[in-house]
C-alpha cells in the first residue's frame, strides 16, 4: 500500500471512511459482526487510517455507534494495531427527536472528546477534527478550544472539516506552524468544489482528506461510472472498477491527498484499497480531470 504523510503520522494513501455502516442515505445497516468484518477487511488490505465521528449512528440516542464498531474491530483484529491511526470528529450536536445543531464551545467539545475516548477505548485521540463550523462562534476561538484539549493530552493532533480557505488560514494562525495537520472536505467527481482548498493544502503541507470521494452513499458511489463515463472506460481498459479509477485519479491530484472511501461490504473496501496501486497515464488523468471540469496544472 502506498503511504502518505498525515502530520506526524505515516498512513496508507487509501483510508477507510467508516460512516456507512452506521449512517447512510439508504438507512440500511449491516449486522455488527458484518460491520466489524468490513473494517477488518480494510486493515487486512493495508489500510492504516480509519475515519469516524461521534454523530455517525442510526439514531440520535446511539451517538458513538460508529466509534464503538471501530474500537471493536481494532481490538479483535489479529494484526499489528500499533501502526493504525484513528481519527474522529466532533462539534455537531444531535439530540432527542433528531434535533441537529453545532457547538464549538470548550465545554461541549471537551465533553464530546471524553465520550469519544471511551467509545474508541483509547487514552488520547490520534487526530480530532472539528466537524462543522458553529456560526455563532468566532472560528479562531474554536481553534483555541481545540488547542486547549491538545494541551490537556486528550487529543494528539488537530484537523478541521468542511472548511473554507479562510478558515484554514485562521486555524493555521491560531494553532501555529504545523498545528493544523488535516482538512476534510467533500470532494469527488460529483462535488469538485473543494479543489481550491485541496490546492491550498498541497501548497502548505496539510493533508487533505476528501469525504465521500466516490460520490456518497445515496447511489453516487455506485453510479459514478454511469454519470462520468470516462471512469468506466478507463477502468475497462485496466480491468478494474470505475471506483478504483476515481480514487487513483484523486490520489494523482496531490501527494497530500488521502482518500477515505466509505464501505458497508468487505468487497467494496478491498476494491477501493487496490486503487493505491493503480497507475494511470497522463492522458487518462487529463481526461478524468476534464470530465469533471477541473483544470489541473
Amino acid at each position: 500500500m502506498q503511504q502518505r504523510r498525515l502530520g506526524p503520522y505515516t498512513v496508507s494513501a487509501i483510508g477507510l471512511g467508516a460512516m456507512p455502516v452506521s449512517m447512510n442515505q439508504d438507512e440500511v445497516y449491516p449486522e455488527p459482526a458484518d460491520a466489524v468484518a468490513m473494517i477488518q477487511a480494510a486493515l487486512d488490505a493495508g489500510v492504516t487510517l480509519i475515519d469516524t465521528a461521534d454523530i455517525y449512528a442510526p439514531t440520535w440516542d446511539q451517538m458513538g455507534h460508529n466509534e464503538r464498531l471501530v474500537a471493536e474491530a481494532v481490538r479483535t483484529w489479529g494484526g499489528d494495531a500499533s501502526q493504525l491511526v484513528i481519527t474522529t470528529k466532533g462539534g455537531i450536536t444531535r439530540a432527542e427527536g433528531e434535533a441537529w445543531g453545532r457547538d464549538g464551545s470548550l465545554e461541549y467539545l471537551r465533553g464530546a472528546v471524553e465520550k469519544s475516548l471511551r467509545a474508541l477505548e483509547v487514552e488520547a485521540i490520534d487526530l480530532y477534527q472539528y466537524h462543522r463550523p458553529d456560526r455563532w462562534m468566532v472560528y479562531g476561538d474554536v481553534m483555541e478550544n481545540l488547542a486547549t484539549l491538545k494541551r490537556e493530552g486528550k487529543i494528539r493532533e488537530i484537523g478541521i472539516s468542511n472548511a473554507s480557505v479562510e478558515e484554514i488560514e485562521i486555524a493555521q494562525q491560531v494553532l501555529g506552524d504545523g498545528g493544523l495537520v488535516s482538512v476534510q472536505n467533500q470532494f469527488s467527481p460529483r462535488h469538485p468544489g473543494s479543489y481550491d482548498e485541496l490546492r491550498y493544502c498541497d501548497e502548505h503541507g496539510i493533508a487533505f482528506l476528501p469525504w465521500s470521494p466516490l460520490g456518497g452513499t445515496g447511489g453516487g458511489a455506485r453510479q459514478v461510472g454511469d454519470r462520468f463515463s470516462v471512469f468506466r472506460e478507463v477502468g475497462e481498459r485496466h480491468g478494474v472498477s470505475p471506483q478504483q479509477v476515481v480514487l487513483a485519479w484523486e490520489l494523482s491530484l496531490s501527494d497530500r491527498l488521502i482518500a477515505i472511501p466509505g464501505a458497508r461490504r468487505a468487497a467494496s473496501i478491498t476494491d477501493s484499497a487496490a486503487a493505491a496501486d493503480l497507475v494511470l497515464s497522463a492522458d487518462e488523468l487529463e481526461r478524468c480531470s476534464r470530465a469533471v471540469g477541473l483544470e489541473v496544472d
